[in-house]
């Protein structure tokens, strides 16, 4: 296709598209990975002052009895225990799900791309035990080797958001990664090593449990309530078994799947609500709120649903229960002379960077380069030096493994990483950003190959496209011509264009949403009528400031208008001749995952953050940077 310049055109409109929710700066805030982080250090202060201030009352408090009992039979446990065991087992139900997403959509759905987290999740397990272990000989402090492997994830990815724009965005999904793999062995080595005796029968009473769940998935069954009521009942065998029971949360959410919405499933859902409009009875409600529950998946739901909770209670709740530390000058000097304490911080802070750089590394040379990280050398030591975190599952495993003097110096240990950890990640980082621009960047991107989301790639001989042909960032955006969204996206795209500069050009496919606009197909065709003319992108202009004028006759006029042979435009639409040219274009968009307008890929990456324009603006300066480095 011919491509054209770029019109000029108002800038002040459609900067937001698709803003769903009002925001607030506190909304905003509790949206990021540094308010969890925050709320978890807030109650690590909170139980610390309150262990200083009133230690018998802190006690007191979380060892105080609470019993669940249903005739002759129930559970006692502690307050604490209830937390550590109950609570956190929400906590993993949480990680499982974001593990299960990236398996299934995310980094990890190409299996060949699990080999480098794996590994470098397993080393930066490895030497930090091996450090603590050496520490640790002779003191019979070993069999809390367990504290000395767990990164804490929302500690790690808060340092990386406070880091802001220092740092890629895909170092966040790099370090992700590799703490699911850390975040899934971790839980096996609690569920068996640091379980009590093992009562078979209570086990395999919760084996037999996760075959019914798993027979309910796959009866299709989608009402919450029997999958609580089975975990629920499998949490309790775990107990009584003597396996850790937060084992519950990881299992479960593995089997929970995720998957994009599909296209059917959204017109069928639009059916279901245009025959409840048309007639509001429970049965048609009963239907319609059924299909929207398949329409999303059952991963993406369970997630927006209990992340905030273990976020910002359950876990900033642990901390409440766990952290809690009796400070004297004897016992700070004590501990920073003790095996434990020394072990665990010099395992975090540098066994932890130095196993997961070993092991990327490691993974990089046996492959000969075809597996690298998504990240450069310097944002792998950065994202490393931020994995050098303790908390959670350290405090977890050392109220089960220490006695009360080794865990009050095991808890000085955990805590100290924290800041030590930020502290080595900010040095790392100020460092990079000292060398020169190019450097910088390739020292942070890298040169690793980004998974492909478009199927199709972009073709100058088929596609639209408006900017230079060898523009090194390609944005293509699927749309609709009679979807308010996409008009509003167009000024943006103008602005995306004025502040990036000419190293962009924009692709047009069609996706139009019969379901909704019922004469977005027409459009779409009157686009490519006029593109026998060489006249697309005009038409694409007119269509999509005129979208409530879209008629045939509208149409006939806006071909009149460019000046177009009004009679060839009508014979072709009539005869409906690129018919198949947009249908081409929505078969690329059911192939590459999208279902609704607008959608961009930015150089072949669907772009799954918000439509405004400082989000995009971010994304393609991401590219165009990734592009200037694999020139070079």
């Amino acid at each position: 296709m011919t491509t054209t310049p770029p019109p000029a055109g108002p800038q002040g409109i459609g900067q937001t598209v698709r803003s769903d929710t009002q925001h607030s700066p506190l909304r905003d805030f509790l949206r990021t990975e540094t308010g969890s982080a925050v709320a978890l250090i807030a109650a690590a202060i909170a139980a610390l002052v309150w262990a200083n201030v009133a230690p018998g009352t802190y006690e007191r408090l979380w060892e105080t009895p609470l019993s669940v009992h249903l005739g002759s039979v129930g559970i006692d446990l502690e307050l604490r225990e209830w937390i550590n065991s109950g609570l956190m087992a929400l906590f993993f139900f949480v990680v499982g799900l974001e593990a299960r997403r990236e398996f299934d959509m995310g980094e990890l759905r190409q299996r060949s791309r699990m080999t480098l987290p794996l590994v470098a999740g397993l080393t930066g397990m490895v030497i930090p035990v091996l450090i603590f272990l050496a520490f640790a000989a002779g003191t019979g402090a070993g069999n809390g080797w367990g504290v000395a492997m767990s990164t804490d994830t929302a500690f790690a990815l808060g340092t990386l958001a406070l880091l802001g724009k220092r740092l890629p965005e895909a170092l966040r999904t790099f370090l992700l990664t590799v703490a699911i793999v850390d975040d899934v062995v971790v839980l096996a080595v609690i569920a068996f090593a640091y379980s009590s005796s093992i009562s078979w029968l209570a086990l395999l009473i919760a084996a037999v449990i996760f075959v019914a769940i798993l027979g309910l998935r796959r009866a299709g069954v989608r009402q919450s309530v029997p999958y609580v009521v089975l975990a629920v009942g499998m949490w309790v065998a775990l107990l009584e078994s003597g396996v850790d029971p937060v084992a519950t949360g990881l299992v479960v959410a593995m089997i929970t799947f995720a998957y994009p919405a599909s296209r059917t499933d959204l017109e069928r859902t639009s059916g279901l609500f245009r025959l409840f409009r048309e007639q509001p009875t429970p049965e048609l409600e009963r239907s319609l709120r059924q299909g929207l529950a398949t329409v999303i998946s059952p991963n993406e739901r369970l997630e927006q649903l209990f992340h905030p909770w273990t976020s910002y209670v359950i876990v900033p709740l642990f901390a409440l229960a766990n952290a809690g530390l009796h400070i004297t000058w004897t016992g700070f000097t004590n501990a920073f002379t003790s095996p434990i304490t020394l072990g665990i911080l010099i395992a975090f802070v540098v066994g932890k960077p130095l196993g997961i750089v070993i092991g990327t590394a490691l993974t990089t040379w046996t492959s000969r380069g075809r597996l690298r990280p998504q990240v450069g050398w310097g944002g792998v030591l950065a994202g490393s030096s931020a994995s050098g975190v303790a908390f959670t599952v350290s405090l977890l495993i050392a109220t089960i493994a220490f006695n009360e003097e080794q865990l009050t110096r095991a808890k000085y240990g955990i805590l100290a990483t924290i800041p030590l950890s930020f502290a080595l990640t900010w040095l790392i980082t100020t460092a990079i950003h000292t060398l020169p621009p190019a450097a910088r960047a390739r020292a942070l991107m890298g040169t690793g190959e980004s998974i492909i989301d478009l199927v199709s790639p972009v073709d100058p001989e088929r596609d639209h496209i408006r900017g230079p042909r060898n523009a090194p960032v390609t944005v293509v955006k699927y749309g609709d011509f009679e979807c308010p969204y996409c008009a509003q996206a167009e000024p943006m795209m103008r602005q995306l264009r004025d502040d990036v500069g000419g190293d962009i050009r924009f692709v047009w496919r069609h996706l139009p949403l019969d379901d909704v606009h019922p004469r977005a197909q027409f459009a779409a065709e009157a686009s490519e009528a006029a593109a026998l003319q060489d006249a697309f992108w005009p038409m694409h202009d007119i269509l999509l400031s005129h979208q409530g004028e879209l008629s045939p006759q509208d149409l006939l006029r806006y071909a009149e208008t460019l000046g177009l042979d009004v009679q060839k435009f009508q014979r072709d639409l009539q005869a409906r001749a690129v018919a198949a040219r947009v249908a081409e274009d929505v078969e690329t968009a059911d192939r590459s995952g999208v279902a609704g307008s607008p959608t961009f890929f930015v150089n072949g990456r669907l772009h799954r953050g918000a439509y405004d324009l400082a989000t995009l603006t971010e994304s393609v300066r991401a590219a165009q940077e990734r592009a200037t480095i694999t020139e070079h």
